[in-house]
């Protein structure tokens, strides 16, 4: 754990105290550091991802307040069973957030085979579709609560339209599905991050590999992300976190319908 790290935490030490997480794509990257900070923060936290691994990011916690969960959140009822787990767990849920997405393939949209661009819709779009309907029969008996999105600013960019489509239905979710819930207390929001450096991921985004042509795409992509941000860099794992637990916590009380960009000045 890095000193930054613990600093932030010790301001917000008890900021989810008595509230109940759901957080989405758990086992690694920005969702893994969101559920564990709100944890450190004092949240009941399920940690939700299809990687069985996620079960140990739950046992190196040693925390009883954290719960692990495997779930296909492209169906249905892979959402409607993360959320009545976690119902069951801890008694209800206030605050669910959406991580589950990324980009499988980089490539020139006429690149792109029929089948390869449903599954980046299936992977980018349907888990945080599906699980918003699934988790409002457990805010709506809590009395409200949040929904945080994460959404991208790759709605704007090159080699990855499909993705790019799927994130920009996260964010109409987000802006559309806030108008309909303020009057229940509900809060729907979403951060737009940019390129985020982070450690090598256990499950790729491809589980077929890139061909070279492909690796060729992606540099082109990582270019691109580098020199849109005004910062000309990457954004730290720290520096997607803290906007997502803002935007979840009481702090954020009068912010809905918002989608913020956290992309060095790349609005996407």
């Amino acid at each position: 754990m890095n000193a930054p790290f613990v600093e932030i935490s010790r301001v917000f030490a008890n900021r989810f105290a008595g509230k109940v997480l759901v957080v989405t794509g758990a086992a690694q990257g920005i969702g893994r550091e969101v559920a564990l900070r709100a944890l450190h923060e004092g949240g009941s936290v399920l940690f939700v991802d299809r990687a069985d691994f996620v079960a140990e990011v739950v046992a190196e916690t040693g925390n009883p307040a954290a719960r692990a969960f495997c779930a296909d959140l492209e169906t249905h009822e892979g959402a409607a069973a993360a959320m009545a787990f976690a119902a069951e767990c801890f008694g209800g849920i206030d605050i669910l957030i959406n991580n589950v997405g990324g980009a499988i393939r980089m490539r020139p949209f006429a690149e792109f085979e029929p089948a390869q661009i449903e599954a980046e819709i299936r992977r980018s779009l349907m888990p945080t579709l599906h699980c918003c309907h699934a988790v409002l029969p457990h805010l709506f008996a809590r009395g409200g609560g949040a929904i945080v999105n994460v959404s991208s600013n790759a709605t704007r960019g090159i080699h990855r339209v499909p993705y790019s489509a799927a994130k920009g239905g996260v964010n109409a979710i987000t802006m559309s599905l806030a108008m309909e819930l303020a009057p229940h207390n509900i809060r729907v929001v979403a951060t737009a991050p940019g390129g985020t450096s982070a450690p090598a991921r256990r499950v790729p985004r491809n589980a077929a590999g890139d061909n070279a042509a492909e690796q060729g795409w992606m540099a082109e992509v990582v270019g691109q992300v580098t020199e849109s941000s005004f910062m000309k860099r990457y954004g730290t794992l720290a520096e997607q976190v803290a906007p997502i637990l803002f935007l979840a916590s009481d702090e954020a009380s009068y912010i809905t319908g918002n989608v913020l960009p956290v992309a060095g000045g790349d609005l996407g």
